[in-house]
């Protein structure tokens, strides 16, 4: 099957049945090949003839469409999806979505790099996850359109009932290279772990250790497993919490289990836990209305041997394509000019005497790091409006704001160290702070690469480290 190529955008048009048995007839290496010779920006595969697919289907054309993205180097993604389809999609691939999905062809060429500084279009976007709609948006406002961000359902019912005032309104769609779907979610400051059923041996093997590991290494200091849904758990699943509560100890953070029955495990095993570290709640939110712990942990600073690690010529050789990445965002975000004004190999060094936000966000896999992020809380503020819609908003809305905003960044640096460097890395959730200190204790005495900038008239410091 042929593609049709229209403003450097090749669409596979399929239609009818695609299962197991027929998806590879659709698209074949050939086509991958046939179209690699064309100059594309973006590769569709249009489903809006498609009347039944199931996950076998699903995954072969997903193969394809991975094919073209690492040959070209190009934008890839679904289009022409109804919210059936879209929520087949999203659920079929929960665990990691490295292509795009976009509602209609016409909402998928606004994020063609054709359509880049073209006629601006007032647009309503929605969708579920935060990042998701922020993310939208910010791609839409730097290929020069004006994008207003629903912040709940109610509030896009109610705009969308005034839908004469946009000339689009966006929802069933997904920009996958900022999706990070590991079995976890963050609220605030915490990383929230769901466990369910019986917990023995396999939970080892369930459990991303070394994603656990790089969210330590980035500084945050809370894990809540809820097990509200736990049944009973055996020794094997104590041992696993003993010695994720040991490894935790070493950077100054805590392990809570919240929700969890001892009906049917034997309350020793509490005991045990608690006496190795592990904090017991009735509830998830008892753990989150616990301020008094969670400022304690946020004063509190790293202390593994971890956070001795330095700078190494692999990040450096790859400095460029983290500069890019973040910069570009920066700039579009606050719609100012980034200057570099320093670059060297170096402790960080954060200038005194100013109000400052900061954000930390790891990667790790084929290489592994920390990008650091300070700037002042007017950068912060102007990045903020433009997703919320607020010109004053509360500080901890700007906080929640930005670390949206970070995790698009390292999204992008997923994306683009996958395309230009054949490098398979996956990101952490940002971290963010209102306290300076804390941030200077997680950066210790690790030397990295700290580039200093003016963003219009602000300073702004990107560091670089491990």
């Amino acid at each position: 099957m042929k593609p049709t190529v229209k403003n450097r955008v090749a669409t596979f048009a399929i239609q009818g049945f695609v299962d197991g048995t027929n998806a590879p007839f659709f698209i074949a290496m050939d086509d991958v090949r046939y179209t690699h010779n064309l100059k594309v920006d973006m590769v569709l595969i249009s489903l809006k003839k498609v009347v039944y697919f199931n996950v076998n289907g699903l995954d072969i054309l997903t193969e394809a469409l991975l094919a073209f993205r690492k040959k070209m180097k190009v934008t890839v993604g679904y289009c022409d999806l109804d919210k059936k389809k879209y929520e087949m999609i999203l659920r079929f691939n929960q665990n990691d979505i490295s292509f795009s999905l976009y509602q209609t062809y016409e909402i998928a060429m606004l994020f063609a790099r054709t359509n880049k500084n073209n006629t601006q279009k007032k647009l309503l976007i929605w969708n579920e996850e935060p990042s998701q709609r922020n993310a939208i948006a910010i791609d839409l406002f730097e290929r020069g359109h004006n994008p207003i961000v629903a912040q709940s359902l109610e509030d896009f019912a109610t705009k969308r009932a005034k839908k004469e005032l946009f000339d689009a309104i966006i929802e069933h769609t997904y920009l996958g290279f900022s999706s990070n779907k590991i079995a976890t979610r963050v609220t605030g400051n915490a990383i929230i772990y769901t466990i369910k059923g019986f917990l023995d041996a396999e939970i080892f093997n369930m459990f991303d250790l070394s994603y656990h590991s790089n969210c330590l290494n980035v500084d945050f200091k809370l894990f809540i497993f809820d097990a509200v849904q736990v049944v009973a758990m055996n020794v094997h699943a104590l041992n696993f919490f003993s010695k994720l509560t040991s490894s935790a100890a070493e950077y100054n953070a805590v392990i809570c289990i919240a929700g969890m029955e001892f009906v049917k495990t034997p309350v020793a095993y509490k005991n045990e836990l608690e006496d190795a570290g592990v904090l017991f709640y009735e509830s998830l939110g008892a753990v989150l209305k616990n301020k008094e712990l969670l400022k304690e942990l946020t004063a509190q600073s790293s202390t593994s041997n971890q956070n001795k690690r330095n700078i190494n010529k692999v990040l450096v050789n790859n400095l460029p394509n983290f500069i890019d990445a973040t910069v570009s965002s920066f700039e579009m975000m606050t719609n100012a000019k980034a200057q570099k004004k320093s670059a060297a190999v170096t402790l960080l060094n954060i200038p005194p005497n100013i109000e400052l936000y900061a954000s930390s966000i790891g990667f790790y896999g084929n290489i592994d790091g920390i990008i650091m992020l300070v700037f002042p809380k007017s950068v912060a503020l102007k990045a903020s409006q433009l997703l919320l819609g607020e010109d004053n908003p509360p500080d901890e809305m700007v906080l929640d704001t930005i670390a949206e905003f970070v995790n698009i960044v390292g999204g992008k640096v997923k994306s683009i160290l996958s395309d230009n460097e054949n490098l398979d890395v996956d990101i952490t959730l940002p971290r963010t702070y209102d306290n300076i200190d804390a941030f200077r204790a997680l950066a210790g005495e690790k030397k990295g690469v700290q580039v200093d900038f003016l963003l219009g008239s602000e300073h702004f410091t990107f560091f670089l480290t491990r």
